[in-house]
């Protein structure tokens, strides 16, 4: 969810009230503490994203709380792949002064890989931590940025996503580009996402999967070396088969040339 403005006229702009400073925000260096993996389910082939086999991505999650805020880290890391700044990236900030909830970053949730329930899941764990104490605060209404959705199946993915967790959408044009969304409380979140993409791995979980690949790993490795035993044994076989063939050739055309030779010699 993102908030932007335009450009107002220079009538405008003189006669509107001088913007509120903006309010410096604590804990900027505060990085994950907790993790957690994730399994994305393979699912078919995306037209518009490609595509999407099994992966495992994790969870990274820091909570910091004070007087006058409190904040929700979250972020999806993933293996041996850089993302940009602003990508997999969920910050959620409760103002306890003014009661309002407030998400950053300011460009909005953008999630790598794409069309895999990650935007979804982020949401749903920014709606359980709100609601545990906070439900009756106001998420202020806003606009959605046209640049997040410059295709139709963008813009149905992220009104999906926002409908799906009671965030009303609204249009004020045909085309579909000047998109905003109402103001909510906390509680009229619904914190749900798709089980049927992503579903969370505990870490005995985890062990006993590296188990099982591990147990048929060598399950498969006996059984190559089974195979390749027997195919030494049929290649030995072969090659004895092989040197009697030729022994048996070369004796019948001794035979052949004796016989010839006594017949030509009588």
């Amino acid at each position: 969810m993102t908030q932007t403005t335009t450009p107002e006229s220079p009538e405008v702009a003189e006669d509107a009230a001088p913007a509120p400073p903006a309010v410096d925000l604590p804990w900027a260096d505060v990085t994950p503490e907790q993790f957690k993996m994730l399994r994305l389910v393979p699912l078919p082939v995306d037209r518009a994203t490609g595509a999407r086999p099994l992966r495992f991505v994790q969870l990274g999650r820091a909570e910091r709380h004070s007087t006058h805020f409190s904040l929700l880290r979250l972020d999806i890391q993933l293996p041996a792949q850089k993302v940009r700044k602003e990508q997999n990236h969920l910050d959620v900030w409760a103002n306890h002064d003014t009661q309002t909830i407030t998400f950053s970053p300011d460009s909005g949730l953008h999630m790598e890989p794409l069309n895999r329930g990650l935007g979804r899941f982020l949401l749903a764990q920014a709606a359980i931590w709100l609601q545990r104490k906070w439900s009756h605060y106001r998420i202020e209404g806003g606009t959605l940025a046209a640049k997040d959705a410059l295709g139709e199946d963008a813009r149905l993915r992220r009104d999906h996503v926002l409908k799906t967790h009671g965030i009303e959408v609204s249009y004020t044009d045909a085309q579909h580009m000047k998109g905003s969304y109402k103001e909510l409380t906390a509680g009229n979140l619904i914190a749900t996402w798709n089980g049927e993409k992503i579903q969370p791995v505990e870490i005995l979980d985890a062990a006993t999967m590296l188990q099982l690949a591990d147990h048929n790993l060598q399950e498969q490795e006996v059984k190559l070396r089974q195979q390749e035993e027997r195919v030494a044994k049929f290649k030995r076989e072969d090659g004895g088969l092989r040197f009697t063939i030729s022994c048996l050739v070369a004796f019948a055309v001794f035979q052949a040339g004796l016989l010839i030779w006594i017949a030509t010699h009588r």
